[in-house]
């Protein structure tokens, strides 16, 4: 009788101490579940990356293999996701372009180090920061015709963007805030393509633009560093008489070549992107 009076105490505290451990396990299960929700399954902002092999990105890979060197402005982030090849969002890794831009070697390219710019940029000004989610869609070896309305690429383009827009169970609908445009060294090659890179190029952003239902999308072309053939200098001038509404012009001009004299090193790509995320957060301020 004594024994049993002694653990009383014990016994009427025992519901009260299951009660903690499920609250905690509660509350840990809903903490886990909010921070898997606020980290992956849809981004809030929404970036296409088109155009050619400097884009799709040859940092570290211009002798035959990717050297597989990831910066830190490169690395993984739960806040960046990519569109995948099968139209599903993931985290985003380098190769950003793996299963997008064909038939090449692939490294480091501006799309990720844009993204972290962005973020860092958001979380300095105590701004909540979005889950960035980028579209790659570059193609390397390409002249701007082969992106005209109706091409495989300009079609294949605008199935992801759109594939990217539509709305997720669990979030909002992804808005479309900038097409970011690398090309034209292929244009470069031959003289009557050089001449009307221009032209070709506004026809390329107004059917973007009208296709989507976006009159007043946000385009930012990066200008040459290197091209394919002797006419860099008339291309440029081409990328630059470009006269159309809200589009932002980066030069690349000076950033660091590659041994293979046309495509970027990885620190230029780094670079590269941190240019494009302060082009995009000077154009929407």
């Amino acid at each position: 009788m004594a024994q049993l009076l002694s653990a009383l105490p014990m016994l009427m505290l025992l519901p009260f101490l299951l009660f903690l451990a499920t609250a905690g396990a509660a509350g840990a299960e809903e903490a886990a579940t909010a921070s898997a929700s606020a980290t992956a399954s849809s981004p809030t902002l929404v970036f296409l990356l088109a155009g050619q092999s400097n884009m799709g990105g040859r940092g570290g890979a211009t002798s035959g293999t990717w050297d597989g060197v990831v910066p830190p402005d490169c690395a993984p982030s739960p806040r960046i996701l990519r569109l995948s090849p099968s139209l599903r969002w993931e985290e985003a890794r380098e190769p950003l372009h793996a299963g997008i831009d064909l038939h090449n070697v692939l490294g480091v390219g501006p799309g990720m180090p844009f993204a972290h710019a962005l973020l860092r940029s958001w979380r300095s000004g105590r701004r909540r920061p979005a889950v960035v989610g980028l579209v790659p869609c570059a193609q390397g070896a390409t002249p701007i015709a082969n992106w005209s309305r109706g091409t495989p690429l300009y079609d294949r383009m605008l199935a992801r963007a759109r594939a990217a827009m539509q709305q997720t169970a669990n979030g909002p609908r992804p808005r479309l805030a900038a097409l970011l445009w690398y090309q034209g060294e292929a244009d470069t090659i031959r003289r009557q393509d050089a001449d009307v890179y221009t032209s070709r190029m506004e026809a390329f952003v107004r059917d973007v633009r009208r296709d989507l239902g976006m009159p007043d999308l946000l385009v930012i072309q990066v200008g040459l560093a290197t091209g394919q053939g002797k006419f860099v200098d008339i291309v440029r001038e081409a990328q630059r008489r470009v006269s159309l509404h809200n589009v932002k012009y980066v030069d690349a001009k000076g950033l660091p070549v590659a041994s293979d004299y046309t495509h970027l090193t990885t620190p230029a790509q780094v670079q590269l992107g941190k240019m494009l995320a302060a082009s995009y957060l000077a154009a929407t301020l």
